[in-house]
């Protein structure tokens, strides 16, 4: 595609919508400049969040991925010597940026004398040092100008060095030591920094210096001083090469003085070692290096030795290994190379490389004078000798690598050479003809910073440097996704060895490729290092558990941290050295194509980067990121100035050269059903790229860390997130005025017919991923903003007034996690409330800060929240005012307000409400809101549910109706309170409302709801308070079918039966009652269900016969319940029977039983009254079931009789007359319970067995004792006269006896003489009308006839009758 054309076809898009700076500057606080969300927020869709953030961690994967390690690269081969260099400046990898003069003063202090001289670089405070003879000058090139001196020492000064100090033995402000060192003394020099405005907004360091009185007279001259972490100071003796350490102390002690120096290369050494000894005078150490990542340090000899060192306890040091013949070992790897004879074969220096370069443990680098670089890594074998520390691994020569052969002289790269074609990125630098190659012969200073080689090699004119600069090429060592073309193998010196036995796997690895070039420096070089790294550098920032970009990978981290910078330090003063990264180059492209409409630049660096990488960057130019500007003069974070003409091109360049998704199909074997995967377009690749590059510095960081005081503190510093939030904002801003970057060109040839299914397939996928990426993208501003707010408001104090489960909650959040799931909208929740209660207590309005939060971070704090808010500020102004009708109109607003913003209100907040409420005695609130809340947190019915299914054990439903119950717990605790006031008031009148009013009006609150399940938990709390009787006298709505609910008890049965004869419905009160009587899951006496009966038999004959029309069934069911009372009271007489005989074994269980439930007629004689023998019992049984059997009841009689005849008569010499009186009072009794019960009262039967005892013993029982028991027993005088006169005239045995019938004679003269009497008294029941006179008067005349003439007394008592006949009737 050619970019040209796209332009031409819409030249308006360039100028179309800018997105100029985003902010003029950066003051001002952090919190003043975020961004404000410009449209209501929608509801948040977590799963999108989450979707969209599992697209950033697999960018941020990839950006770990894409750059393969350094020791990978290396050990495919034992030497290497490929590198891209190219003559035109487009492309060159690093930029002069800047130069600072000395000042003037120092300048002509130098050039005025002859004397001694020296120079170098602090970069770590921002300070060259000079030293002048015995004056030591200190040259702060932030500032320009200003100079620090130190001229207290009399010697001439030779080295000075910046190292860290001893913990403890200096005051806190001393955060380093300057030390300096002259031919014939080392002293220490405190020096603390202090950040201060300096010039252009930068920050500047300012220094005191600070006198330690800590020196000591030494024999040699001291070099090369380096520190350690733990403040040790380790040195060489320049002319004797031996290691020296400066041990210093805080106070002289008796095993040492306060200063010592300590040679470490004679004494106790000599024995082990004895090589390294002082007497190799010509072997001496010439440089040492520190390594504190591995807690070691180096050394370097003059004969190319090195010599690894660690400190082992105070003043001791441990030699681990020596590696030498390095020489023979280098010359093993490239046999043959002109590079490496004996005479040229010298290490100028050693470089720790860092183990964030290389995962694969490369740890060393030496660099020759002539460019060669040896990498030594750990070999799989452990520590050689018994003096090496446990778990050291011995380092070897793992690479060897050439300088590169086909440097450009400075002066060809003058001519810039480009090729039409963009063919780029396959090391065509190497084909180029040069008229001469610049060959490296005697490197001086160098440096090697996290990949990058840097060295001076003195210029082939006067007064001039070539700074050669070595980076690593990405697009040739990257899996970018670049267009290469025909890989064609950059030509590899015939000397550059392969190795033997190479494997595959490590042929196939990719091997280093760097891009050379060198610039020329004018003045003589002292001293260069790399700028210090900033704190927005992804060596500062990446979080342990972030995929991190290897070091090298700059393509990762040019969005979120500064270019890198080199200072040199020449004669002329200082020169800043850039590294150009790819977006630099873009950017420059991009101006390229503004002025001359040349697009080739772009093409070729889409094709070396890739599409991917390429619409990242295009994003970021586009936006106006913050670390366009490699030497911003602005403060770093402020938005960098793109003109919108350029932003426009970037925009356009986006569009086109991102290209279309695709959709690749499915087809699953055997179905006819397919599935696909969209493969995104480079737009949308590179949105995700830049976002998940904007956001690494924090996205898998915990929110918070342990801070001072036991509080939390923010777990990224505050800039950091500014800065990234400034960018994300202008991405967004970018986005929202560019809608169609996403969009498909309404002359794209896919629009132009009807697009296929699989093409609207990929472009619904890419929309649905973009706009997933751009919520994810608002919501992270928000979150941002929200957790500055947070910060302004001190954070660790908000999270500490939160309770325990949220601080537990926030302890371990990360920002990811405030942003994308649930706990962290809980947690932000929590905060916001914490936050708006604070200012409600410090009396401030929640209106501002309701307004900053819904403004800044609107998804953090809801509408309704912010409902929330102003209706706990109304009752904040109801307590404060005097004025009742104010304070209810305040109350009624927040009330409403509440409501309204229920569904957000928690618990605890909401029980916080009810207090306020009850305090304020507002009992519409205190009642109407929980009540609300309620039905808010339930509004799918499920704890209703539940609560209607019966609370079933187990049920996941239940934490809804638990919800609720809390709820209506606290409307509870409402009526509680105020009832509690009414009973205070009557104690005391100073109470200002009056408390029955309030009391009264939240009853009639409560009851007016219509949520029966409150009303069901209010019925229980009032009958728990024993006002059932109230209840019951007020009937309200639900309380019938609160009392029918499951399940059921006594209590709500006995309120119920009561509740339906207060409502006039006997009938109903009935049923309850027998339901109660006759429940077998209450535990109940058998006298309280006897009474239970006894009620229902009452109500049921008290229901008017019209009610309803169940007059028939109510008939029915009272006989029933009447023949129930019966049996129930057979039932008791029964228990009542056995209770004397309750613990006998045959009758314990049978009489617990019986109290259990009501049993019917024949259960009781079956279990009962057969079993244990009771013939009483058995007689009320066959009188209540009216069962007629005269074989079962005259067996009762029998022994009836038989019982009161034995019991007495077994015993000698007592009369009948007592036996007697024995029957006489069993059976008067029973004949006046049971006559007429023919099935418990056989008359004939009991007659005749009365007649026989009497006959049986004539002469001891009188004349007239049968029929007189008969008569008590209720039995009419004529049915016994009808018994007895049968007996007379039957001549059936005894009656055959003269003797026996003239005794039943007598029996019926007492009769009848009874029966006159009594037939003559007034009200008799005998009356006289129904006497048979006629009758009596003929058998008597029979009797009298028939009678034997001794029975005088019954022949008396005859006529006597008949004359009493006579008279009276």
């Amino acid at each position: 595609m050619a970019f040209r054309s796209s332009m031409a076809a819409q030249p308006n898009l360039a100028s179309s919508s800018t997105s100029g700076p985003l902010f003029a500057s950066g003051g001002g606080s952090k919190l003043r400049q975020t961004q404000v969300a410009t449209k209501p927020v929608p509801v948040l869709d977590l799963p999108a969040l989450q979707a969209a953030s599992r697209v950033l961690h697999e960018q941020l994967v990839k950006d770990s991925q894409i750059i393969p390690d350094l020791g990978d690269m290396i050990s495919g081969s034992p030497s290497s010597s490929s590198y891209t260099v190219f003559p035109d400046d487009y492309r060159a990898p690093f930029q002069k940026r800047r130069h600072i003069g000395i000042p003037e003063s120092l300048w002509q202090y130098y050039t005025s004398t002859d004397l001694a001289t020296h120079m170098g670089l602090l970069p770590q405070i921002d300070r060259v040092w000079i030293a002048i003879d015995h004056n030591l000058f200190l040259w702060d090139y932030v500032d320009g100008q200003e100079l620090s001196s130190f001229v207290d020492q009399p010697d001439v000064i030779a080295h000075v060095a910046l190292v860290k100090p001893k913990s403890g033995v200096f005051i806190d402000e001393i955060t380093s030591l300057l030390v300096i060192c002259t031919p014939v003394t080392v002293l220490l020099i405190g020096v603390s920094t202090t950040p201060v405005p300096g010039p252009n907004n930068q920050t500047r360091k300012e220094i005191k210096l600070y006198a330690t009185d800590m020196s000591i007279a030494c024999d040699v001259e001291m070099t090369s001083v380096i520190g350690t972490e733990d403040g040790r100071i380790f040195m060489a003796g320049s002319q004797d090469g031996n290691l020296y350490e400066l041990h210093y102390q805080e106070k002289e002690g008796w095993f040492g003085k306060r200063v010592q120096l300590i040679n470490h290369s004679v004494g106790g050494m000599q024995s082990l070692l004895p090589r390294i000894g002082a007497s190799n005078a010509d072997d001496r150490i010439m440089a040492l290096v520190p390594d504190p990542a591995r807690d070691c340090f180096y050394s370097l000899t003059a004969k190319n030795t090195i010599s690894v060192w660690k400190t082992n306890g105070e003043k001791h040091v441990q030699h681990l290994q020596t590696l030498s013949n390095l020489y023979k070992a280098a010359q093993d790897k490239v046999p043959g190379s002109p590079a490496l004879t004996p005479q040229t074969f010298h290490i100028a220096a050693l470089h720790v490389i860092d183990p964030s370069e290389s995962r694969a443990g490369v740890q060393l680098v030496a660099i020759t004078a002539n460019g060669v670089r040896l990498y030594f890594s750990p070999g799989s074998t452990y520590g050689w000798s018994a003096s090496a520390a446990s778990g050291f691994r011995s380092l070897s020569l793992a690479h060897v690598r050439l300088a590169p052969p086909n440097l450009i002289h400075p002066d060809e790269q003058s001519n810039p050479y480009r090729e039409g074609a963009g063919t780029y990125g396959i090391g065509q630098g190497q084909q180029q003809p040069t008229s001469r190659p610049y060959i490296i012969t005697t490197l001086e200073d160098t440096c090697y910073d996290l990949g990058i080689t840097i060295a001076v090699q003195r210029g082939d004119v006067a007064d001039t440097d070539y700074l050669l600069c070595i980076a690593p090429d990405l697009t040739q060592i990257g899996s970018l996704g670049q267009v290469r073309g025909p890989q064609v193998q950059q030509p590899q010196p015939q000397y550059v060895s392969h190795g033997y036995g190479t494997t595959a796997a490590v042929a196939s690895r990719v091997p280093l490729t760097e891009r050379a070039t060198l610039i020329p420096m004018s003045g003589l070089t002292w001293a260069l290092a790399p700028v210090p790294r900033s704190k927005y550098s992804v060596a500062t920032t990446t979080p342990a558990n972030t995929p991190a970009p290897l070091f090298a990978n700059e393509l990762a981290t040019q969005f979120s941290e500064p270019a890198r910078q080199y200072i040199f330090l020449t004669n002329g003063g200082l020169h800043w050295i850039a590294k150009r990264r790819a977006v630099d180059a873009l950017k420059d492209a991009i101006e390229e194509f503004q002025v001359e409409g040349n697009a080739q630049p772009l093409i070729d660096l889409r094709d070396s980067y890739g599409r991917d990488q390429t619409c990242a960057m295009l994003l970021a130019i586009a936006s106006g990121n913050t670390f366009l500007d490699p030497m911003e003069q602005s403060p770093v974070g402020s938005m960098s100035r793109v003109s919108s003409e350029l932003s426009g091109v970037a925009r356009q360049a986006f569009y086109d050269f991102g290209e279309r998704p695709t959709w690749s199909e499915r087809v699953t074997y055997g179905t006819s059903e397919g599935s696909g995967t969209a493969t995104f377009s480079g737009r949308r690749e590179g949105l995700a790229l830049y976002f998940a590059r904007l956001v690494r510095p924090f996205w898998k960081v915990k929110l918070t860390k342990p801070g001072a005081h036991g509080l939390q503190e923010l777990g990224v510093p505050d800039d950091i997130l500014v800065i990234a939030q400034k960018n994300l904002f202008a991405l967004k801003e970018l986005l929202d005025t560019n809608p169609y970057l996403f969009h498909s060109a309404p002359g794209d040839h896919t629009g132009a017919r009807s697009a296929t299914g699989s093409e609207q397939e990929a472009w619904k996928a890419e929309q649905s991923s973009v706009s997933q990426l751009l919520n994810l993208l608002g919501r992270t501003i928000e979150a941002i903003s929200f957790i500055l707010l947070l910060s302004d408001h001190r954070l660790g104090e908000l999270i500490s007034q939160c309770d325990g489960e949220v601080q537990k909650v926030v302890s371990v959040l990360t920002f990811e996690d405030l942003i994308t799931v649930d706990k962290g909208v809980t947690a932000s929740r929590a905060l916001v409330n914490v936050i708006i209660n604070q200012q409600i207590g410090q009396q401030i309005s929640v209106d501002t800060i309701s307004e900053v939060l819904q403004q800044r971070c609107g998804s953090f704090c809801s509408t309704d929240d912010v409902m929330l808010y102003k209706a706990r500020e109304n009752i904040r102004r109801a307590v404060e005012t005097r004025n009742p009708t104010e304070r209810q109109t305040w109350l009624g607003e927040s009330l409403r307000l509440f409501m309204k913003g229920a569904r957000n209100l928690e618990f605890e907040k909401l029980r916080e409400i009810c207090g306020d409420y009850q305090q304020l005695n507002y009992a519409k609130g205190a009642v109407e809101l929980p009540l609300h809340c309620a039905q808010a947190s339930d509004t799918e019915l499920l704890g209703q549910e539940y609560w209607i299914a019966g609370c079933p054990a187990s049920d996941p439903r239940s934490q809804h109706w638990e919800r609720r119950k809390r709820c209506y717990e606290l409307v509870l605790d409402s009526l509680s309170v105020f009832e509690e006031r009414c009973v205070a008031s009557k104690q005391s009148s100073s109470l200002s409302d009056d408390p029955e009013t309030v009391r009264g009006h939240a009853y009639e609150l409560a009851f007016a709801s219509e949520d029966e399940m409150f009303h069901s938990t209010l019925y229980d709390w009032l009958i728990e308070r024993s006002m059932a009787d109230e209840l019951l006298e007020m009937r309200p709505a639900y309380l019938e079918a609160h009392l029918r609910r499951e399940p059921v008890t006594v209590e709500k049965f006995q309120l119920l039966w009561k509740f339906y004869v207060k409502d006039g419905q006997p009938l109903r009160a009935a049923e309850v009652l027998a339901i109660l009587a006759e429940s077998t899951e209450f535990n109940l006496a058998l006298d309280t269900r006897l009474e239970y009966l006894t009620l229902a038999v009452g109500n049921a004959k008290s229901h008017p016969v019209s009610v309803g029309g169940r007059h028939e069934t109510a008939i029915a069911f009272l006989t029933d319940l009447e023949e129930k009372l019966e049996v129930a009271q057979v039932q008791l007489e029964l228990f009542n029977t056995l209770v004397p005989r309750q613990h006998e074994p045959d009758v314990v269980d049978r009489f617990k039983a019986l109290s259990l439930r009501l049993y019917n007629i024949t259960e009781l004689y079956q279990l009962w009254a057969e079993p244990l023998d009771l013939p009483l019992m058995k007689l009320l049984i066959l009188h209540v079931s009216q069962h007629r059997d005269e074989s079962l009841v005259r067996p009762i009689w029998n022994r009836i009789f038989e019982e009161g005849m034995s019991s007495i008569l077994s015993i000698e010499g007592v009369e009948p007359k007592v036996a007697a009186d024995r029957i006489l009072a069993k059976v008067i009794p029973l004949g006046q319970r049971y006559y007429p019960s023919d099935s418990a009262f056989p008359l004939q039967h009991i007659t005749s067995l009365l007649v026989r005892f009497s006959l049986t013993h004539k002469g001891d029982i009188p004349y007239g004792w049968a029929p007189r028991i008969l008569v008590q027993c209720g039995v009419p005088y004529p049915e016994v006269w009808d018994i007895l006169h049968e007996m007379y005239e039957s001549q059936v045995p005894p009656f055959n006896e003269q003797a026996n019938v003239q005794a039943i004679s007598s029996d019926i003269a007492v009769l009848l003489t009874d029966w006159i009497e009594e037939a003559k008294r007034p009200q008799s029941a005998a009356s006289r009308g129904e006497f048979p006179v006629f009758r009596i008067d003929q058998a008597v005349e029979q009797y009298l006839a028939e009678l034997e003439p001794g029975r005088t007394e019954t022949k008396a008592a005859y006529e006597a009758i008949k004359r009493q006949l006579r008279r009276h009737w």
